[in-house]
Formats: C-alpha cells, structure tokens, sequence
C-alpha cells in the first residue's frame, strides 16, 4: 500500500491530536489561525496568497467568470502529480496530495479531508476558507450560495475526467449556472516565471535485456521501416504466453487486431494516462515522482502511429529505435505535446472512430471527439493489455523481487542491531532502506513515499514521516514498514510489521489473524474470470470473526518498471476479473487508533491452479521474499493447512533469497534469514481450516458472479 491509493501526506498526524493528545475530535478543534483580529494570526508555515487571488482574479475578470476550480490532478489523471503541475499547491500554500480549490470574486474555499485539515490551516492565510468535506456536491452547493444565477464557472478541462465534468455540468445547470470550458490555465498564467520549469530529462528506451525475448514475432519490411505481415495478426491477442508482447512493433499489432476485431471497428485508441505510452513504446522518464514517466499521448491508428511528446528529449538513437524517420505503419511520428487536442479533432473530423478508456481520458481531449465517432470503455485496450504479463515479464519481475528481498532484510537486521540503541527514527530509518536499495542492481528509486511509522503512527494506513517531524523507533512498539522500489526490471511494494520487544496478546492476537487472511487469500483456488472483490472478504473473514476489519481497500495491481499501483487489476469493484499473468498485493491490516498498526503485505501473481477435476481455475503465486515476524505470530491459531502453507513459503524464501545474500557475501543476513524462516510448529490444537467454509458463505452472502 503506498501513501497516495488512500491519500495523504504526514501533517495530519504530526501537528494533530495525536502529538499532543486529542480532547476535541477533529470536526471540532478551533482553528489555528485567528483571522478575526488584526492583523490576523497565522502560524509561521501559511503562505501568503493575496497577491496570486488578486491575479487570478484579473484573469477571471478577463474571462467573464463568477468562480474559478482549481483540482489536484494533471491532464493524465496521475496518482501522483509532478511540480510542475501542481497548481492547486501554489495558489492556495496547502500541500496536501487531496483537496480542491475554488476562487470567486470575493472569496476562495478550499475541500478536503480529515487527514489535512491541520496541515491546511497551518498552511492556509485567511484569504482562504476550509471546507472539512469531499466531493462534488458540497463544492456545488457553496457555489449557489456564493455566485448569481446565470454565472460561468470556469474550468480547464484538461484537469478533469470526464465523470467530473459531468458530475460539475449536471448539478450547476439544474440550478441555472454554466460550467465553463477554459483551454489556457488560468493558474498557470499567473503563476508566470515562478512556475517549476518543464521536465527537460531525457526519455529512453529500456535495455533489450528487460524488454526481448526469444521467439521474435517475424518482421517484413524495406531499409526504412518494419511493416507487420497483415496474415500475422490472426493470432493477436489470444497468442500463446511465450509470443504476447515485447518489442513496440509486436504490441502496436496487437491493439491493432483488436482494434480490427472489435465489432465497432474502431480505427484509432487514443492513449492519455502516461503509463499506457510507457508500456506500448518501452520508453521510460522521470518527469512524475516514483514513476519512470514522461508527459505524452498516443494516437494509435490502423495505419499511424503519432506520439505526443517534447521531441528535443529524444536522443537520435531513441528516435532511430522508434523508426521516426519513416512514415509507414510502424513507424512512430513524434508530435508537439501541445497539439494534442488538434491533431484528436482534425482526424476526427473525417471518417473514423476513436476508442479511448474514460478513466484516463481528460474532458479536454473527450469534448472534441464527436459522440458519433466515439468508442468509450473505462478502460483503454492498452491499459487491459498491460495487465497481463508475458512469462519475460513475470520473469523479470520475480527476479527485482529477489533483489528487493535483500534490500529489506538488509534493512530488518540493521533494525534489530540499533533500535535498541536509541540511534533510529522513522525517518532515519526510511533513509537507510533507500540507501540498501539503491546497492541493488537496476535501482532506479522508491516507487512511493515509505510508510516508515511506530507505534501509534502506524494507526494511520498512510502516515510517512518528515526529516522535521517523526518518532524515535522504540523495543516496546509496534513498527509497520510499507515501501517499494523501481527497478528496471520490476516495480515492488512489500509491507511488514515487527515488534523487537514483548508484544502484547492483544497484538498478536490481531498480526495472526491479519497473518490468516493474507494466508487463505494467497492460497485461495477459484475459477477464472473471478472479480477479485468476490474473493476480497477471504482476508477480511479471521478479523471478521472477532469483530475487526480495516478501512482500505485489499490490493491493487503492480507494473513492470510502472506504476506501483497499476489498474485495472485489483479487488475493488471498479477492477476487471482476475486472470493469468496478473501481479497484484494482497494486503490485509488492523489500525486501533492510537495505538498501533498491523499490515502485511505480498505481491503475488495469478497463475493457474493444479485442481482433482478438470477445469479452468486460477490461486496466486507471491513473489514477495522477506518472513513475517515470528515474535507476533500466535501459532496456535493457525489451521495446519495454513501452517503447511506459511512453511512452505518460507522453505521457498530460503531457495530464493538464500543463495542471493550468500553470493553477496552476507552472511550475518544469511544467519538472519535462516532462523526467521525455520518451520514453525503448532504449539496447541488447531481448529479446522476456515477456507472451506467462508468459501460457501461468503459466495453465498455476496453472491455468486464472474
């Protein structure tokens, strides 16, 4: 789990309740800023805005708007933004990674929630309002009571999906007020010489070793260009594992076939989120934090392929790579990134149709293609594509996993040897494990923020800890450590939980049950096609049980050198079915707020199960290699199948991870890793596993469908 799926940077739990106790709940607490005396009183850290409202305005004015929305998104719709997009963070000083901004003429609101609104009053002046509240329509209902009927609310669409638009436009026209399309950010404008400048770094193509494979697709073709024989696309995309997507050529013929056998025959899929561009191209940047991207579209036709991007950041060797300087099918015509939405409407303007995913897809792309020569699924063909992993790739991602394994073990030991000493905080402690992993070979950087967090700091799924503001690591608390890397091979994302001193019963009590459900979730068997959210409540059932849960969601998808949260793969209701080739977390928790925190998660892929019957069924394979901590595991509540599979596992982290830190010569890990994985045994009766039953009953209670 990193930070950014439920949100969030540390202030909240770093400047609130929890620092200095919490008689108010936080719907409550007063303000810290006084903004009724004068001059007003305003904590060191808020950020004076007057001067950029004042400007802004002006633009209004010019414009003829009555309210300006300002979201936290860029154009691609990213998890995480980078500087220079972030518009919302400079207009109102409050840093936060959720919130939205709306300025009128005589005032400006922000919405956000629970987790930052300390951080944003400590971050706000008092041109600003805070609105303790989400979603579209509290915004909506401020608006009627701040603009007059008939008022233009302005926007830039490239800022917004398409639900939001639409959720915006519904609700203000039914009370007379219009939703305002503006191209040129107004922000921006503003915002002037001050702005970050644009990403310059160059953009690459990944090393053959993490993109080829044997048994090349055939290519024919002239000195100039490859041309894919049109006979060699009957096999697309239902090709055996070993010959499904690895060179750009093979993955461009690919869409295509499903663009000809798509009975709306569409002829182009356009591509907005950043990841798509990255996947179809092999190429890589750094223009967005912790993930290798750069800002692009791709205009995927029958017979052209334009990719949107700054040419000046292609190297000639990279641009040679994309067959640049040719103009047949498979050759790829590096466009300005700015012209975007004209190229989409000039070649709409003709006989085609354009197939886009609305999850990614901006409404300033999606207003120019007319509804006629549209085809709209959530999800781009790409993007499902992607979600299926040739054996190369699972491969590679195995082998970053091992890697990963020693970075983190590296990491426990170092724990182990100083916490007692008083040496380590949260934050120092991140630092370290980044330091391990960047000794690690194709080590690229954190694929998210590290949850590094002790004690009553882990209650909070999403807490990281700042250089300025954090807690010392104690023997006689719980430490919960979520993080990942990026390497060229594969991305990663492992959490653990340990206790260096005596846990209490209660403690481990709830760490084994949450054990159990990553356990009965990763050796579940089910059908193919399964949603994952009919699977999703196995790792809920032993907390369940006795009355605990958790309030996040259960996994999410994992890419290739991508983004650590991958869609559409997953167990929420909004993710497509599980099938073969897919790499997802599996990640159960507990928090009891004020206390401790509990998370232990695995990547695992879906692989086909070995079942009695014949049939089509799928379990998962986890390649996450680091033990879990014996010190909290209550053996005696785990069924024997349960403990035949955790021995199992750990029998299988000592074949793999073993050799690597014996190769590397470290042998007080080696020393660590064997008695953290040696078999554990039951210590008192076990009851029958749970798995067969809470099969028939939670099938049963939330209905059987895939």
């Amino acid at each position: 789990m990193a930070r950014a799926r439920w949100g969030g940077h540390p202030w909240l739990v770093l400047l609130c309740a929890y620092a200095w106790g919490h008689p108010k709940s936080l719907d409550q607490r007063d303000d810290v800023r006084n903004c009724s005396i004068s001059p007003p009183y305003l904590p060191v850290t808020a950020v004076n805005t007057t001067a950029r409202l004042t400007a802004l305005r002006q633009q209004m004015y010019t414009q003829n708007l009555s309210a300006y929305i300002v979201p936290d998104t860029d154009a691609h719709m990213s998890e995480y933004i980078g500087e220079y997009d972030q518009r919302r963070v400079w207009i109102t000083g409050f840093t936060g990674s959720a919130g939205v901004a709306v300025v009128t003429m005589g005032k400006a609101s922000l919405w956000t929630d629970s987790r930052y609104w300390t951080q944003a009053e400590r971050q706000m002046d008092c041109n600003w309002e805070l609105h303790k509240e989400v979603g579209t329509t509290p915004v909506v209902t401020w608006l009627l009571t701040e603009i007059p009927v008939g008022a233009r609310v302005g926007v830039d669409p490239f800022l917004f999906s398409i639900d939001s638009w639409e959720s915006y436009d519904v609700a203000l026209q039914d009370y007379d007020r219009e939703l305002v399309s503006i191209t040129v950010n107004l922000v921006d404008l503003v915002w002037g010489s001050e702005r970050p400048p644009v990403p310059n770094e160059p953009i690459y193509a990944l090393q053959e070793a993490f993109t080829e494979r044997k048994n090349m697709t055939c290519f024919s073709g002239t000195e100039d260009c490859f041309v894919l024989n049109h006979s060699e696309l009957d096999f697309w995309p239902s090709c055996d594992e070993d010959f499904r997507w690895s060179t750009w050529q093979e993955k461009v013929a690919g869409i295509r076939s499903q663009m000809q056998k798509h009975p709306e025959a569409p002829t182009a899929v356009l591509l907005s989120a950043l990841d798509e561009t990255a996947w179809l191209f092999n190429l890589r940047g750094s223009d967005i934090p912790y993930n290798p991207f750069f800002y692009s579209y791709t205009l995927l036709t029958d017979s052209s392929i334009r990719l949107f991007a700054n040419k000046s950041r292609f190297s000639s060797e990279t641009l040679q790579y994309l067959n640049s300087g040719c103009t047949g099918p498979l050759c790829v015509q590096v466009e300005d990134y700015g012209q975007v939405r004209d190229s989409v409407q000039a070649y709409t303007s003709g006989d085609m149709k354009v197939w886009i995913g609305t999850s990614y897809t901006s409404y300033g792309l999606y207003e120019v293609i007319p509804k006629a020569k549209l085809l709209a699924d959530t999800y781009s063909p790409v993007m499902v594509t992607k979600a299926l992993k040739n054996s190369k790739e699972q491969t590679l991602l195995r082998a970053s996993h091992v890697r990963d394994a020693v970075a983190v073990i590296r990491y426990l030991v170092w724990l182990e040897k100083n916490v007692p000493q008083g040496t380590v905080d949260e934050f120092s402690g991140a630092e370290q494990l980044e330091k391990f992993r960047g000794e690690e070979d194709f080590f690229s950087g954190s694929s998210f923020e590290t949850i590094s967090a002790s004690g009553l700091n882990a209650a909070l799924a999403h807490y990281s800890p700042t250089k300025e503001l954090h807690r010392k690591l104690s023997s006689d608390e719980m430490y919960l450590l979520d993080s990942g890397g990026q390497y060229w091979d594969g991305t990663t994302d492992i959490t653990r939980t340990v206790h260096w001193g005596t846990p209490s019963a209660f403690q481990k009590e709830a760490y084994t049950r949450v054990l159990i459900g990553n356990i009965d979730l990763s050796r579940l068997v089910f059908p193919a096609a399964t949603s994952g959210r009919m699977v999703e409540a196995f790792a809920r059932k032993a907390l369940w049980d006795v009355g605990l849960n958790y309030g996040h969601g259960t996994g999410h998808g994992i890419g290739n050198f991508l983004c650590v949260h991958e869609w559409p793969v997953g167990f929420q209701s909004n993710n497509i079915a599980m099938a073969k080739g897919m790499f997802t977390s599996i990640e159960p928790g507990y928090y009891l707020d004020g206390e401790f925190g509990i998370r232990l998660e695995d990547v695992a892929l879906v692989v086909e199960a070995k079942t009695k019957y014949p049939g089509t069924y799928l379990t998962f394979e986890v390649v996450s290699l680091v033990p879990y901590d014996r010190n909290l595991i209550d053996v005696s509540l785990l069924s024997p199948e349960q403990l035949q599979y955790l021995n199992r596992y750990y029998q299988i982290i000592r074949e793999k991870v073993g050799p690597e830190l014996q190769r590397r010569q470290l042998q007080e890990e080696f020393s660590w890793l064997q008695r953290h994985t040696e078999p554990l045994t039951a210590r008192a009766a076990s009851t029958a596993s749970l798995a067969p039953l809470v099969t028939v009953s939670v099938l049963t209670i939330l209905g059987w469908s895939v």
